[in-house]
């Protein structure tokens, strides 16, 4: 890399830790500016993929991270109107091609608590907490980011500037780009349970549930103090008041479609979300880069949207370690955006569409089809491994080194 640099990263959840993480591994200096006080431990993205695991084997706390989670080798497509599963994959067909041939169901915040500890104290990050981002001023030899923390005004500077700092990015409205795409009619709602729905369904720790009127998503995650929880995701009615939706009927009857003796007992939360299918128009402004939710949000049925947000930091540090000194190479910097946005667009976009597509269908005939080619692609051992591939992003990691 040369003369040790400076990375700003703004926002401190996942991809922006790992990030950190990893450029200071790579010899950065890294400042870290968060806007809120403390870690935000709400439910949130909780599935990390083999791909992903390879880049987090790197950060130096595997074996606790992996600890803190569930490992899911299995993952099943179920039929809700009769609530019988209609395949299971496994991600031990993979075995010859990651070393990690398993999913990890660890709760995002997991993660970045973890990445925060390890930075504490040492000489080469910065972190600043409660510090909201104002402004900022790109030079011909680096970028100043105005802030408000909590002592009053903060300036930080630095070669480049990574913008993790999610959907409303302050960051990418600072550099003035649109974020393209759609938002679904219908919300999502989350019910997050104590209940052991293994016992009850003899199901893996991943379940996805079609059904033409309500599908659902149903995974299980560590939780805390050696007590798992599973969390159910359904859609919303189009026209459905959050009141109608987070209410105690409606929950119960959502719950019990799934388990019929899943009462609101072992209900521990519940919350509804919008949902988004937008990717930046450009990922890259001068100096300064997006990635995770700032650049892209998607909706999360497969758990690819944290994974790809962790893709891009680890392929931007692979571009700027490529970088020598002296005046920017944009053919190169502009690899980027080559690499990571056409593949948001062809993996994710087009992927998670197609993963809520397949749920939702709506006639005997389309529900039929879609159950009888997931179950020939189990029963087909090349198909079933290039199924995983691609739903475990390998294939999209694989494709971007293609791209010059």
């Amino acid at each position: 890399m040369g003369a040790t640099r400076r990375l700003v990263i703004i926002g401190a959840g996942p991809v922006g830790v790992v990030a950190a993480l990893d450029a200071a591994r790579r010899g950065y200096e890294v400042t870290l500016v968060e806007a809120a006080d403390e870690v935000d431990r709400n439910p949130r993205a909780a599935t990390f993929h083999p791909s992903t695991l390879e880049m987090v084997a790197r950060l130096g706390f595997f074996d606790a991270f992996v600890a803190a989670g569930l490992v899911a080798r299995y993952f099943d497509f179920w039929d809700k109107p009769t609530m019988t599963r209609t395949a299971r994959f496994d991600h031990q067909v993979l075995a010859d091609d990651t070393p990690h041939p398993f999913v990890v169901q660890c709760e995002q915040h997991k993660l970045v608590e973890m990445g925060l500890q390890r930075m504490a104290g040492e000489d080469t990050f910065d972190v600043h907490l409660g510090t909201v981002v104002t402004a900022i001023d790109q030079r011909a030899d680096g970028v100043t980011v105005s802030a408000e923390g909590p002592d009053g005004p903060v300036v930080f500077r630095g070669d480049f500037v990574l913008g993790c700092d999610g959907g409303r990015s302050t960051v990418r409205k600072a550099i003035d780009v649109e974020f393209e795409g759609f938002t679904w009619p219908e919300r999502f709602i989350v019910l997050t349970s104590l209940q052991d729905m293994q016992a009850a369904l003899d199901c893996s720790f991943r379940n996805y549930i079609a059904d033409p009127d309500e599908w659902a998503n149903l995974f299980k995650v560590a939780g805390e103090g050696g007590q798992p929880r599973w969390r159910a995701v359904f859609p919303t009615g189009v026209d459905q008041e959050d009141d109608d939706a987070l209410s105690d009927a409606e929950c119960a009857r959502r719950l019990g479609a799934l388990v019929p003796d899943a009462g609101l007992d072992a209900l521990i939360h519940r919350k509804t979300y919008n949902v988004h299918q937008r990717v930046a128009a450009s990922f890259r402004e001068g100096r300064v880069f997006l990635a995770g939710d700032a650049a892209h949000v998607n909706n999360p049925i497969g758990g690819l949207g944290l994974n790809c947000g962790i893709h891009d930091a680890i392929e931007l540090l692979d571009t700027l370690d490529e970088l020598g000194p002296g005046p920017l190479d944009d053919h190169l910097l502009d690899r980027y955006e080559r690499r990571r946005r056409s593949l948001i667009i062809e993996f994710v976009q087009k992927q998670t569409i197609a993963n809520k597509k397949r749920l939702e269908a709506s006639t005997d005939e389309e529900r039929r089809a879609k159950r009888d080619e997931l179950l020939a692609t189990t029963e087909d051992p090349e198909r079933h491994r290039e199924f995983l591939l691609r739903s475990s992003l390998l294939a999209s990691v694989r494709a971007s080194k293609q791209i010059a």
